[in-house]
């Protein structure tokens, strides 16, 4: 992989650390160099962005030391240093201090950007005055501060003062800084949704939250909750245990949040500098603003937007030595890695499948339905959802029609497991050999048997859907579809064949949770034989046993060695669909999620090279494209996550569509 290719500005990502810094109450030198350090700590982790607690300077518990004139200059005096400090060592910081306007003193933070410029300085706008806090008691309110600047040295001046500013980072599209402090994010409507409105993708708290029972997971909450609501990454930095312990203990929480998740967070309770670096990822951000019709629709508030620089220069997005990117990444994002919420989500999953066709069901008044068993994931996960609708709806299981056909590639084993599966779920079962039929249609068309070409392969689909569809006609019911969501984004199907049916109940489901999804009703669901064959299916390798079986019967087709891992192609869907990545971004996360020094938990010691993952990706955008008109007359089935391929769900595309911008990017990457 070309570094000099995979740049912020063209992936969108940028490095940002929260600090909680080991601090002296009131001892601005001493703070102002442990704040240094820091900076150099964080540069040291690739951060690009440094966020310090609320007046960090001086400390938050100087209390009517606020007053002293000596510490108010002493502050100024040290802002400039920082300045300094940010100029030499190339990263950008924001910083809490008091600051003196017009006779009143103001909690603020400053913006200081990696070329030394102090390009803003907020106020405080919500002072709490309860309890332990004694704000209104030094400071003024900073709501309605706008078009004001302050001239803080001769170096330094016009500098943009208020509650009314936006800071563009012009050397990373998309990314747009707001700030608010503390108390700020606690109000009932905090000033981060206003920034938000105006643009800002990254929202800024320099916090000094005391800590106290239950407080931590509160304090998560809001933080992570405000960056879902705002469509934005929130990055908190809180002071720590070296403020004053005289009457409260500050915890040293800080967060980096984006979107309504957790990327990182310090540990607490600490007397030493804490830090959480994490990654972000400005186009992702992008991308659900886009798609959120309530935020587009939404006035634009007037702010003023002051251009900035994070030193980003166009170079590599990852350079520390390892190369990995600091946030969540993976390999299988349709799975839920921790077992219980994987569990959860199983549940959900077949509740909203086995929901879907019970309705369709009841509307219809139709108490028989005809499927297709051929033993391996797609139909056996189909079954199960069919099994659970007929008992929700007190329908007797004799009413599902289960059909085997084996045909000329069926193995032993898938057939052996579709028999013992019908019969353990007590449906009524039928084996239906295709091989004559085709044969005969074979003979009717001219085509030589022996020729194992698309219309060999296609020739068994479609007789096996024929089969299915002419018995449920023969029976008063419909046809249950099997295709999964994996297989309808490759057009890993056969038009007019297993592409069609009355209702598919895995159109939403994505073939690496298929897998999981069997194994879980396995142990979750069904018990004794039922169980014991589910496990089994769920370990048959993949494949549409439709080309004939070597000597020894067994299989010598495997999907995915035509189509290519589905580990790979779920990915690949989910950051090119989900999130509308480009291919450049699409490779770059699948070369970070699936490098062989990654371990996830979810696929193992599962890796792919860099050639691997090019080669597969091409196959992903060419097949994806060129199959979309058979997405375009697909049955109805129910969306299941946040990526469905229905055009009356989720996606509408032509099917003309071209993909050379697409294409061309690929062949940039592979130069």
């Amino acid at each position: 992989m070309n570094s000099k290719y995979f740049t912020h500005a063209r992936l969108g990502l940028v490095r940002v650390a929260v600090v909680s810094p080991e601090l002296r109450v009131a001892d601005v030198a001493f703070n102002t160099q442990a704040i240094i350090a820091s900076l150099l700590q964080a540069k040291a982790g690739n951060a690009r962005l440094v966020v310090f607690p609320e007046l960090c300077i001086p400390g938050y518990t100087s209390g009517d030391l606020f007053y002293q004139v000596s510490l108010i200059e002493a502050c100024k005096r040290s802002l400039i240093e920082l300045a300094n400090a940010a100029r030499d060592n190339q990263v950008s910081l924001l910083v809490g201090l008091p600051y003196e306007y017009r006779s009143r003193i103001f909690n603020c933070a400053a913006l200081i950007t990696c070329d030394g410029a102090i390009k803003g300085v907020v106020p405080k706008q919500y002072l709490p005055n309860r309890s332990e806090f004694y704000e209104d008691r030094w400071f003024v309110r900073g709501g309605g501060i706008v078009n004001t600047y302050v001239d803080i040295a001769p170096e330094h001046a016009q500098v943009p003062f208020g509650t009314d500013l936006v800071f563009d980072a012009v050397d990373l599209p998309g990314c747009s800084i707001g700030i608010e402090i503390c108390e700020d994010l606690w109000a009932v409507e905090p000033p981060s949704g206003t920034l938000a409105l105006a643009g800002a993708t990254l929202i800024l708290n320099g916090s000094g939250s005391p800590d106290q029972l239950t407080k931590g997971e509160y304090r998560r909450d809001l933080v992570r909750l405000q960056s879902a609501r705002c469509i934005c990454a929130y990055a908190y930095a809180g002071s720590g245990p070296s403020e004053s312990t005289a009457d409260v203990v500050f915890g040293g929480h800080s967060l980096i949040c984006e979107n309504g998740s957790l990327l990182a967070e310090t540990q607490r309770f600490e007397l030493t500098t804490q830090f959480a670096l994490a990654d972000l990822d400005f186009q992702r951000l992008a991308h659900e603003r886009w798609n959120n019709s309530s935020f587009a629709a939404a006035i634009v508030p007037v702010m003023r937007h002051v251009p900035i620089q994070l030193n980003l220069k166009g170079g590599p997005v990852v350079a520390l030595s390892e190369g990995r990117l600091l946030r969540p990444l993976a390999r299988l994002p349709f799975v839920p890695i921790p077992a219980d919420i994987r569990a959860r989500s199983c549940e959900e999953v077949f509740a909203i499948q086995s929901t879907g066709l019970a309705k369709r069901l009841k509307h219809t008044g139709v108490r028989t339905v005809t499927i297709g068993i051929s033993g391996g994931l797609d139909s056996t996960l189909a079954l199960l959802v069919t099994i659970r609708a007929f008992d929700k709806l007190g329908l007797l299981r004799s009413g599902i029609c289960a059909i085997t056909m084996p045909g000329f590639g069926t193995t032993s084993r898938t057939y052996d497991n579709a028999v013992g599966l019908m019969k353990s779920l007590g449906v009524t079962a039928r084996d239906v050999s295709i091989v004559a039929s085709v044969r005969q249609h074979f003979a009717d068309i001219g085509h030589d048997e022996s020729h194992h070409d698309v219309t060999y392969e296609n020739a068994q689909a479609r007789e096996r859907t024929q089969i299915l569809m002419d018995s449920a006609n023969e029976l008063g019911g419909f046809v249950v579809g099997t295709g999964d969501l994996s297989e309808t984004a490759l057009g890993w199907m056969t038009f007019n064949g297993d592409h069609m049916s009355m209702y598919h109940v895995n159109t939403g489901v994505p073939k690496t949770l298929v897998r999981y999804l069997i194994d879980w009703c396995a142990d979750s669901v069904f018990d004794g034989e039922t169980t014991r064959i589910l496990h089994d299916i769920a370990a048959t390798p993949i494949s549409p046993e439709l080309l004939p079986l070597d000597a020894a019967g067994a299989q010598q087709q495997k999907t995915e060695d035509t189509v290519g891992p589905y580990e790979l192609h779920d990915f690949f869907l989910f950051y090119a669909i989900r999130y509308g990545f480009a291919p450049a971004k699409v490779y770059f996360l699948a070369t970070q999620a699936f490098s062989s020094s990654v371990d996830d938990g979810s696929t193992g010691d599962v890796a792919f090279t860099n050639e691997i993952i090019l080669k597969w990706l091409r196959v992903f955008y060419a097949r994806f494209f060129s199959q979309q008109f058979k997405r375009n007359a697909m049955p109805d089935g129910p969306k299941v996550g946040s990526v469905a391929l229905s055009p009356r769900g989720d996606w509408r595309m032509p099917s003309d569509a071209s993909w050379q911008v697409w294409r061309a990017e690929l062949d940039e990457i592979a130069t």
